[in-house]
């Protein structure tokens, strides 16, 4: 046998062997997703790092037993690569059976409020005060932007604050007064809910019930307003992955609400300049793998005002339904957050902004 077809014979060889090896795997992949689906029903996470120990063990021993050993550093790198592709194969089939997953040909949904709606092409603007802090704040921040044609109301009535010392906010006061005020100027009130105690308080009054970034993975919270029949704002944890926030919107889902908006507030990295780092990535992903509206929260994914007007335009560029600042009639003396809010001069410049930007993107972007 020459060497030219001793080679040729060694390439068949091999060919035949990467068959038997695709046939292999995808026998593999396919229980895999089987393990996958029983693991959804069991509420249990894909990863599982004791068992991917366990097997490599198995594999590792069996290759000890075997006249052909290979390196076990080189086996454990080969297999470790196959136990991660399997595991993210669980996600994709996962994702594809979420109830707020973009399946073929589902269209954007569309929250509709008593005094604006949120999705459908046009942006919304949501806006205010960081916190309550009494009526005449209140109405001083919500007029003006009333008169410019802002719809949603945000206000925090309890403030989850790093410090137990800070400003926790008026609480069923504050509520009280967002209700009053926003019936007052024909808008809609969102507000923040911070334990399932406070989900009928807050419901009672609030239009849009939003869940913090530190609630994201607050699984009770979600459940239980996963059975309400009012629309949700949940906002991105800090350092959550975006699945991880598409899974929080389907435990709400999976309690029959379908009322959800995903929201992008900023995750922490490094970076020290900004408050937190907005990832617009994440919105135009979330509008692609999900009919959710998303809203893009500048304020606190910067933490300064100064570059809230052209984040703003970035997101609706990417693909936001809605963008949400704060801003205060007085943002010097505000209780929480002043160096992030705008005066009102400020806000009502942004908004007819918005407005102007809004018709210049092609509805394709949003």
């Amino acid at each position: 046998m020459t060497p030219e077809s001793a080679l040729h014979e060694l390439r068949a060889r091999m060919g035949a062997v990467n068959l038997r090896l695709l046939e292999s795997l995808l026998e593999y992949y396919q229980v895999a997703r089987m393990i996958g689906q029983e693991k959804d029903r069991l509420h249990l996470p894909h990863f599982d790092a004791r068992r991917e120990a366990e097997m490599l063990g198995e594999i590792l021993e069996a290759n000890a037993a075997s006249p052909a050993r290979l390196p076990d550093d080189m086996l454990a790198r080969i297999f470790k690569e196959i136990f991660k592709n399997s595991t993210e194969f669980m996600g994709v089939q996962q994702r594809k059976t979420l109830r707020v997953h973009r399946n073929s040909g589902a269209g954007d949904h569309v929250i509709t409020l008593p005094h604006g709606r949120i999705g459908g092409g046009e942006a919304a603007i949501i806006a205010g005060p960081c916190s309550v802090e009494g009526r005449d704040q209140l109405y001083k921040t919500a007029k003006p932007l009333r008169d410019a044609g802002v719809r949603f109301l945000r206000g925090g009535a309890f403030k989850p604050r790093s410090s137990p010392y800070s400003f926790q906010g008026l609480e069923e006061e504050g509520l009280i007064l967002l209700r009053e005020v926003a019936d007052e100027l024909g808008m809609d009130v969102v507000t923040e809910v911070l334990s399932v105690k406070d989900v009928e308080l807050v419901a009672r009054y609030a239009d849009v019930l939003q869940v913090g970034t530190r609630n994201m993975a607050n699984f009770s919270l979600l459940k239980v307003l996963g059975s309400l029949h009012k629309p949700i704002l949940l906002k991105r944890g800090m350092c959550a992955t975006m699945e991880e926030a598409i899974l929080a919107a389907e435990y709400i889902a999976s309690g029959g609400n379908n009322d959800i908006m995903l929201c992008e507030r900023g995750i922490r990295t490094f970076e020290t300049w900004t408050r937190n780092t907005l990832d617009l990535a994440a919105v135009a992903l979330f509008k692609q793998e999900t009919t959710l509206p998303v809203v893009v929260d500048v304020s606190h994914a910067l933490g300064r005002k100064d570059l809230v007007a052209r984040m703003a335009f970035a997101a609706l560029a990417a693909g936001a339904d809605a963008v949400m600042f704060e801003c205060h009639c007085h943002p010097a003396a505000a209780l929480s957050d002043a160096d992030q809010q705008l005066d009102m001069e400020q806000a009502v410049a942004l908004v007819r902004h918005i407005r102007d930007c809004d018709a210049c993107i092609p509805s394709s972007m949003k």
